[in-house]
């Protein structure tokens, strides 16, 4: 591939409007972009299979990632520029003098996910996610406990916002993302189709405190809102229910906290159940 070296002493190019307009993220989602920000998080994503439209930085990060750019098969724009210029587009030192512009992949289909399982799946859906820092917590979490892929219902926020890309470490660029137009009917035909077991978490008595639920080899974890929880109609979508116990006067740990503690439990099950049937 070839990379397009340019320095810059202003950010006033057509190319750079993305950087300018880092908060206005409802421009980027329509325009099917995202940006990256932090050493590790433009590392993860230039080591991932994802396009590469530019690259922002100043000399001493290109000297750095001058292979890795190299390596990706795109054309890429790499803007050079000195670290106070690249400060001026957030006002604070922020994103260490590296940011990365990338379009965002098409969604997944669940059925290949499903039918590529072999038996052993675990996702993770999400109703009612708007704060994008939660998110991308939820998305690192997902990644460190071996989550499959990450269903998005309807009235949740895509988990390549910014500040959910900054959040998730990176690891969004390593986690399918399926984004589902109805959650509810998308349970619904996971459980009725493929027996997959959907399971809500939610606080409630009625549900199974977490010690006592049996996770199986094939589930999905459904978490929701960081305010009123999972709606009605996905809670009614799912065949199961499971709680985190807590002490008298909490009414419940905030969603990424939440979605960390249940994801470990399945993840321990799910190790324990595999490694019982080896022996």
């Amino acid at each position: 591939m070839s990379l397009h070296i340019i320095h810059i002493d202003s950010l006033d190019l057509p190319e750079l409007i993305p950087y300018r307009t880092l908060k206005r993220p409802l421009e980027h989602q329509q325009q099917g972009i995202f940006i990256a920000e932090g050493e590790k998080v433009v590392r993860r994503f230039l080591e991932s299979p994802l396009t590469a439209i530019s690259v922002l930085l100043t000399e001493e990060w290109l000297a750095e990632y001058r292979s890795i750019l190299e390596e990706k098969e795109e054309a890429i724009n790499v803007f050079v520029a000195k670290k106070k210029l690249l400060e001026e587009i957030v006002g604070i030192n922020l994103h260490q003098g590296i940011m990365a512009l990338g379009k965002v992949p098409a969604g997944a289909a669940i059925e290949e996910i499903v039918k590529r399982s072999q038996q052993s799946l675990c996702l993770v859906a999400l109703d009612g996610i708007v704060n994008a820092e939660n998110m991308g917590v939820i998305v690192r979490n997902c990644a460190a406990f071996g989550v499959s892929a990450i269903i998005a219902g309807e009235t949740s926020c895509d988990p390549y916002l910014r500040r959910a890309v900054r959040n998730s470490m990176g690891n969004v660029f390593s986690i399918p993302i399926v984004y589902a137009g109805n959650l509810a009917e998308t349970l619904k035909k996971l459980h009725n189709e493929s027996e997959v077991r959907t399971i809500a978490a939610e606080p409630r008595h009625s549900s199974t405190p977490l010690s006592q639920f049996d996770f199986p080899e094939t589930c999905c974890l459904v978490f929701g809102s960081e305010g009123s929880g999972i709606s009605k109609e996905v809670t009614k979508a799912c065949s199961d229910r499971v709680m985190i116990p807590m002490r008298d006067g909490v009414d419940s740990l905030n969603v990424a906290s939440a979605a960390a503690v249940v994801l470990y439990e399945a993840m321990r099950q799910r190790n324990e159940q595999r490694t019982t049937l080896n022996v």
